[in-house]
């Protein structure tokens, strides 16, 4: 081979992971850190009633914190109309929510991140609405940065698992899961 014909074929094999479209060629790197809770995806019952619980209308930026296939978000954007974010710590899963909501036609009001949700450079405070599927001593971690960096009024949802000592505000029973809902507060700790 000549030359300059084998400094053009390196050249090329070393651009081509990114000259493949989103979604082909090399699978998903695996996630920074092993993600806390395994990934159970939710019930579209769920969905919907957590959903209606937070009251989420087309003037919400509704969160999903441990996102997983972003069908939360998706469901706010294309049935009210609301933006959505998703952060989820592995790769397959924000993989999956980017091609879903590209199928739901929502990609102009959704993003999704591939990040920790607990870490402090993913800033939450343009929600107002979160979302969680977390296991209960999560729930709990995140509560100081829930206070501190949602407004009055924002609306937080979870399913199936409390925050600690935190009282919810409401409470809704869907299919066999527990939803419990709370409004931050001005000076809540």
């Amino acid at each position: 081979m000549r030359p300059a014909l084998v400094t053009i074929v390196l050249t090329a094999l070393l651009h081509l992971p990114q000259a493949l479209p989103a979604g082909q060629g090399l699978p998903p790197a695996p996630p920074a850190r092993t993600p806390d809770v395994i990934w159970v995806p939710t019930r579209d019952a769920v969905v919907a009633g957590m959903l209606g619980l937070a009251k989420v209308t087309k003037d919400d930026v509704v969160y999903d914190l441990g996102c997983g296939d972003g069908k939360i978000v998706i469901a706010a954007a294309k049935q009210f109309g609301a933006r959505g974010v998703g952060v989820d710590i592995d790769p397959q899963r924000i993989a999956e929510a980017n091609a879903a909501a590209k199928t739901a036609g929502v990609t102009d009001r959704v993003t999704f991140i591939l990040g920790d949700i607990f870490d402090p450079a993913i800033r939450i405070s343009e929600a107002s609405v979160v979302m969680l599927y977390l296991l209960p001593d999560l729930n709990v971690k995140l509560r100081p940065r829930l206070w501190r960096e949602l407004k009055p009024g924002s609306r937080v949802v979870s399913n199936s698992f409390p925050m600690g000592d935190w009282m919810p505000d409401q409470t809704a029973q869907i299919e066999n899961y527990t939803i419990y809902f709370w409004t931050i507060r001005a000076g809540m700790k």
